[in-house]
């Protein structure tokens, strides 16, 4: 189930099914899984009331299960709500009542429950009151989970979930719709949705194109060629614009892509070596095969320097294009190929760093391994802040780019270096905070001259969350957006476009049919040649789920380069007549390789 579907409630609002207060003609339906043992859904309790006060008529408010997870009173007094109803159709008043008990929530508050609303004792109800009302607290659980309901409480407002603060004037605002709102709420549902990025990098190269093709073409690409930089009295530093997103925005990138490297090597779908092994050597074939063929078929001389513009996969697209098959692609199989896709990055990193760069100038190349050592340092000496970390990166790609080094290489080596720690003692810091919460509110009860929670108890609390989460997580959640949907199109762009002449395809026709069969036929035979020696030789184990036959098919969605392809075009051929054909190249490559990849998976089915 996609992040998309999980932001939608599961199951209609249903009038027999439901505990609705409101006319079903209202136009806002509030919905909220809650739980009665639950201090912020007492809180919440109120908010509700003050809204239903203020819209009136126009709201319907429902209320499903979600019991604190292992907390057995919580799911005792939702049964006893539903038991209310099945005996005596009075369930509001059992809410309103479990409720308003507070903190001391205990057992022998439902058998004084019962007497002011008159429900029959325990085990004279008949006809199956218990279980029904054990079943409905069952299936409000099930839809919580389907809803991605995941803390009580969650709202949802016209079956979207509510992601804004618990507050009677958030809410208000959620549910009027405002501007702000309607704007925040269509971002959410646009990143979400998986094919997203791959949208906006196709969108950035389909206007690079259009523009440099049109008569804005000429000042269009002037644009990119004008100096930029910083000057300090005498000394200047500048590049042309393209060459300050090529070396310096599209670190950010690679700094993602380390990020999520070494994410994958300790924590996820890497972390064993038996399961790394099939997208390791998937990658590994993915590579090889596409660049001997190019070098097979490029003519010699300078041109055979772009050997590598084939063995790179953009992952952007790749991802969003195997996303938009939906269910007729295991999550295995997108497991696999993202993976696959991850290691490639680090190798082509490694490729235009080794094989891509200027060179070398030994006083900034002994610099910038001085700032790593310091970096290792402050790994080792368990700093956490991201300061000192970022201004040592900034210092890093200064160094490498006057090194001669592509300075691009430095996001890698601060990921590889920023800290991840594992995640501090769960149950002690939720102790921790609800005592930073019950301090703070025995001082609210002084109630004069305040007007919130006291700045020590903010930055206890700030301290709290920052332990939770490891600087690498933090980080990665915090660029990953950046990358996919601002740096990444800014750098089609700059390079996606190019003059169409007729005699670019005849005087380097043997270049782009090296690059279009490297990509389109060297990615899938060689990820699943090398895959299939490495299961045989018994280094690596393909899942099941998946068939060979949908192993080509991810392999053929592999052969989309796009990005990294054109990054490392741009190193390799500084001609602009060479890299406008090898852009052809890349573009045919990558519309043909999606269209086979698409055509092989929609039609395989698992044998």
């Amino acid at each position: 189930m996609t992040h998309a579907e999980l932001n939608r409630l599961d199951r209609p609002v249903d009038n027999g099914r439901d505990h609705l207060l409101g006319e079903a003609e209202a136009v806002i339906t509030l919905i909220e899984y809650g739980s009665f043992d639950c201090p912020y859904c007492r809180g919440a309790h109120e908010v509700v009331a003050s809204l239903r006060d203020r819209f009136g008529s126009q709201l319907r408010y429902g209320f499903r299960h979600r019991p604190i997870t292992g907390d057995e009173k919580a799911r005792q007094a939702a049964e006893f709500a539903e038991y209310a109803h099945e005996t005596a159709d009075r369930y509001w008043e059992a809410h309103d009542a479990l409720m308003k008990l507070g903190p001391a929530l205990e057992p022998r508050h439902f058998q004084e429950i019962a007497r002011q609303l008159g429900l029959p004792p325990h085990g004279t109800a008949g006809n199956g009151a218990w279980d029904r009302a054990r079943q409905k607290v069952e299936e409000d659980i099930a839809s919580a989970a389907s809803s991605g309901a995941r803390v009580s409480p969650t709202f949802f407002i016209n079956g979207r979930r509510y992601e804004g603060p618990w507050d009677e004037n958030a809410l208000s605002e959620a549910m009027l719709g405002s501007l702000g709102h309607r704007l925040q709420s269509a971002a959410l549902d646009f990143v979400r949705w998986a094919p997203s990025a791959g949208l906006m990098l196709l969108l950035a190269t389909l206007i690079a194109l259009a523009i440099t093709n049109s008569p804005l073409g000429p000042a269009f690409e002037a644009l990119w060629h004008r100096p930029f930089g910083l000057q300090w009295g005498e000394a200047v530093f500048s590049m042309p614009l393209r060459d300050w997103i090529n070396d310096g925005l599209l670190t950010i990138f690679f700094f993602v892509v380390g990020l999520e490297i070494k994410r994958e090597l300790t924590t996820g779908r890497l972390s064993s070596r038996r399961v790394a092994a099939l997208p390791v050597a998937a990658a590994i074939g993915g590579m090889m095969f596409p660049a001997l063929i190019y070098l097979a078929i490029a003519p010699p001389g300078p041109l055979a320097h772009g050997w590598a513009i084939p063995t790179t996969t953009d992952t952007a697209f790749a991802v969003a294009v195997i996303a938009m098959l939906g269910a007729r692609v295991p999550v295995e199989l997108r497991i696999f190929l993202t993976a696959a896709v991850v290691i490639d990055d680090l190798v082509a990193i490694a490729i235009v760093a080794l094989f891509y760069s200027s060179g070398l100038d030994a006083y900034y190349a002994g610099a910038a391994a001085l700032v790593t050592v310091l970096l290792v340092l402050f790994n080792r000496g368990g700093i956490y802040r991201a300061l000192p970390y970022a201004v040592l990166g900034v210092v890093l790609w200064i160094c490498l780019h006057f090194s001669g080094v592509h300075a691009t290489l430095a996001g890698v080596i601060l990921a590889a270096l920023t800290p991840t720690r594992p995640p501090g003692n769960l149950s002690a810091l939720l102790a921790q905070a609800e005592a930073v919460f019950r301090h703070e509110l025995q001082g609210s009860r002084e109630g004069v001259l305040r007007h919130g929670p006291s700045e020590p108890a903010l930055h206890d609390i700030d301290q709290i969350h920052d332990r939770i989460e490891s600087p690498a997580s933090r980080l990665l959640r915090s660029m990953e957006p950046w990358s996919s949907y601002a740096v990444l199109p800014l750098f089609a762009l700059a390079n996606a476009g190019f003059a169409w002449t007729a005699g670019i395809i005849g005087e380097h026709e043997r270049l782009i049919v090296a690059i279009a069969l490297g990509l389109v036929l060297g990615k899938p035979a060689g990820m699943v040649a090398v895959a299939a020696i490495a299961v045989r030789l018994g280094l690596a184990v393909k899942p099941d789920i998946y068939t060979w036959r949908q192993m080509l098919g991810a392999g053929a969605l592999a052969g989309i380069g796009f990005t990294m392809s054109l990054f490392i075009a741009g190193r390799a051929f500084p001609d602009e007549a060479d890299f406008a054909a090898a852009k052809i190249g890349i573009f045919l490559a990558s519309l043909v390789a999606g269209v086979v990849g698409t055509a092989i998976l929609w039609g395989a089915r698992k044998t």
